[in-house]
């Protein structure tokens, strides 16, 4: 593994061949994608923690010289994978999301279609509806007035399945600790990113899709993920019992799984 900064993004690059890009959601890190990596053993995996996340944080949201002065959004976080991707000389690869990620490379696949050869989409959802911009407004809030501390543990009793933390003891811990780890006021621009993403035309998206929806996801629903593959050219839905919204922890294995086969069949 090759760990680097890029634009003062902390990225990660493991193996070779075919690239896959890895684009993390809200409270996310580049480990989000550990579970998902025995799938990916035969490709260039390139996980990124986007700015203003993780070990990125404040390096980058917060600097006098980053662009708009450290205000983040879909746009500029899409802007911020196009830059890694131009720096390590990717010109065409698989695009992997989680939550807010699957935004972003979904307006990738539209935006640069030559680039994006597929999407894999786990807890995909186009834009947060109105009710959720709202309470991510409040919880920007809650983070700068408050901390982490509550917001990791609201999400650990409202993002994953009942079955997870009864029996995952080690994926509360993980998911907890992810939180935990953000820089609060990276994670508050971040709420504010989310809070005002726009969807992208999802008809315009043409390259292979593969959906992996969570039965208990309260954050994005299968309802959500099922809405989305009618509205695509070329998806795949994958769902997945007693999951919420955290899978790559929650559902290594069946995650896995779907990556492996998806990725062979689009290679």
């Amino acid at each position: 593994m090759a760990a680097q900064f890029i634009d003062r993004m902390a990225v990660e690059v493991d193996g070779d061949g075919d690239a896959v890009v890895c684009v993390h959601g809200l409270g996310g890190t580049t480990n989000v994608w550990t579970p998902l990596m025995p799938a990916l053993a035969r490709h260039k995996v390139v996980r990124i923690e986007l700015p203003g996340a993780g070990r990125s944080q404040r390096a980058y949201a917060m600097a006098e010289s980053a662009p708009d002065k450290g205000r983040l959004s879909i746009g500029a976080f899409a802007d911020a994978v196009l830059r890694v991707c131009g720096t390590l000389g990717l010109r065409r690869a698989h695009f992997a999301g989680h939550s807010m990620g699957t935004i972003v490379c979904l307006h990738l696949a539209v935006r640069e279609p030559s680039l994006v050869a597929s999407l894999l989409l786990f807890g995909a959802l186009p834009a947060p509806p109105e009710p959720a911009r709202e309470g991510l407004r409040k919880r920007a809030a809650l983070a700068r007035s408050a901390g982490m501390f509550p917001i990791a543990d609201s999400i650990v009793q409202s993002a994953l399945s009942a079955h997870s933390r009864e029996t995952q003891p080690v994926t509360v811990a993980v998911v907890r600790e992810l939180l935990l780890a953000q820089d609060a006021e990276g994670y508050a621009r971040h709420c504010e990113a989310l809070a005002a993403a726009e969807p992208a035309p999802l008809e315009q998206v043409a390259c292979p899709v593969l959906l992996v929806a969570g039965e208990e996801d309260a954050v994005a629903p299968v309802q959500t993920a099922r809405a989305m593959s009618a509205k695509l050219a070329a998806a795949q839905l994958v769902t997945l019992p007693r999951c919420g919204h955290w899978m790559t922890f929650e559902r290594a294995t069946e995650c896995q799984q779907a990556a492996r086969e998806f990725l062979a069949r689009v290679r």
